[in-house]
């Protein structure tokens, strides 16, 4: 190998290598969304409608801001838990570092992903009409396989595992 090669070439491995090094790559998470949906699903947390939006992702007081639940008065005011999204919104901050979902709700939060449909356990499921002009969802949750998910599901029950069929709207599978 010529002297010009000797010196070059590992400068250009090094060099290659700090490149590659410093890409983002996605990390992938499924495995621990799916074992985190577990571990709070076994905590018994209650639904509260607006429940999980605070300014930190988990369990906070809800609202009953646009609350047309079948338990009156409005409870969610006074109750600490999580809705739908604030229930997703928590598992993804728990696996992923950061709280990469955000505030907002169900509409808010399938604009950060892209439809799959080859769904993998740890994907979200939602329901409502996704069209490229509206978004429109009234539910999520974290898919688990075989027809199941993780969701909180309404007033009065507690984070836990439905079937898929048993929501109505299907609107597709989404992964971050």
């Amino acid at each position: 190998m010529p002297g010009w090669a000797r010196r070059v070439l590992p400068a250009l491995g090094l060099l290659l290598l700090l490149a590659t090094a410093s890409a983002p790559i996605r990390q992938y998470v499924a495995p621990e969304i799916v074992r985190l949906a577990y571990e709070i699903e076994g905590r018994d947390i209650v639904y509260s409608w607006g429940g999980g939006h605070a300014a930190d992702p988990g369990p906070s007081k809800g609202t009953c801001l646009g609350y047309k639940g079948k338990i009156k008065p409005c409870p969610a005011a006074d109750t600490e838990g999580l809705d739908c999204s604030g229930f997703t919104r928590w598992v993804y901050a728990l696996a992923h570092g950061a709280d990469v979902l955000g505030p907002g709700n169900t509409n808010d939060h399938v604009r950060r992903m892209y439809r799959v449909s080859d769904p993998r356990p740890g994907d979200l499921v939602y329901f409502g009409k996704i069209t490229k002009k509206r978004i429109k969802t009234h539910h999520v949750g974290i898919f688990l396989g075989g027809g199941k998910m993780m969701n909180a599901p309404e007033t009065g029950s507690v984070v836990r595992i439905d079937e898929i069929s048993s929501k109505k709207g299907f609107a597709g599978y989404y992964r971050y």
